[in-house]
């Protein structure tokens, strides 16, 4: 049941953001004679307080969060899973630089050297994203190194090392297919994180700049209507609530499923 819900609202996620590549100007059209509307049947999620369609923009708003998220959690990947494999697999003095770096990077509170990043860079998508790629690689480090040390002794890679096979070769042929999925997990968690992280920085005036849509900028500009208006917050911020519960979820019944001791002693 949950599993269902988390892809149902996943699929939403993915037609608003389909939906939101037709939506013209009109999203960021000023109409004085549509300030502030509740929801009705002309606006569905009522207009804004330069009278802008809100329904257009949460959907703008989403496709602001899937370019940011996919972005982040590609790179931090990327370069997180070959910081963590490249120091597991060669050890020694390589081993010891790159896991400093990595505990330098921890012992910084990860959403605040965003903020701080982002506020250094200025703000706009694209620093967005650097500063959360900047920040969100480490765990794909940490985790990559794990795997890769328990995997760079097994017969496959000592036989492969015999042959003469070349060190790339071992990575993404012998030791990358056996990590994915718990990377896979991680990524899972990394999207929930940065589409957070996205909202806040921009709620925070860091992020994406009006009049460009995003869920968390349209939350900041919505308080200050909450009371006569609350519908300019609860739109973005249970579209928002929505995203982060379906991602965590099916990240949940992912990391269930990939145990297969916890599985076991359910089956029993």
């Amino acid at each position: 049941m949950i599993y269902k819900l988390s892809l149902t609202l996943l699929m939403l996620w993915l037609i608003m953001v389909v939906a939101s590549l037709f939506v013209g100007d009109s999203a960021n059209a000023v109409n004085l004679q549509s300030l502030l509307q509740p929801p009705s049947s002309a606006h569905l999620f009522g207009t804004d307080e330069l009278g802008r369609p809100l329904l257009e923009r949460v959907l703008l708003g989403a496709q602001t969060s899937m370019m940011v998220a996919l972005s982040v959690v590609i790179f931090s990947a990327l370069i997180g899973t070959t910081v963590g494999i490249v120091s597991a697999y060669y050890g020694g003095w390589i081993d010891r630089v790159l896991t400093k770096v990595i505990d330098v990077f921890l012992a910084f509170p990860g959403l605040l050297l965003a903020i701080a990043l982002a506020a250094v860079l200025g703000p706009g998508i694209e620093n967005v994203v650097f500063a959360l790629v900047v920040v969100g690689w480490v765990g794909y480090a940490r985790l990559a190194r794990a795997q890769t040390l328990s995997l760079r002794s097994r017969e496959h890679i000592l036989a492969a090392k015999a042959l003469a096979v070349p060190d790339h070769q071992i990575f993404y042929r012998h030791l990358l297919p056996l990590i994915m999925a718990p990377l896979g997990v991680e990524a899972t968690f990394g999207i929930a994180g940065a589409v957070l992280a996205e909202a806040g920085l921009s709620f925070l005036g860091l992020g994406v700049q009006p009049p460009d849509a995003s869920w968390g900028n349209m939350i900041k500009e919505g308080t200050r209507y909450l009371l006569v208006a609350p519908h300019l917050v609860l739109a973005p911020g249970i579209a928002l609530m929505l995203l982060v519960l379906a991602v965590n979820l099916l990240g949940d019944q992912f990391r269930d499923y990939l145990d297969i001791r916890g599985r076991q002693q359910k089956n029993l």
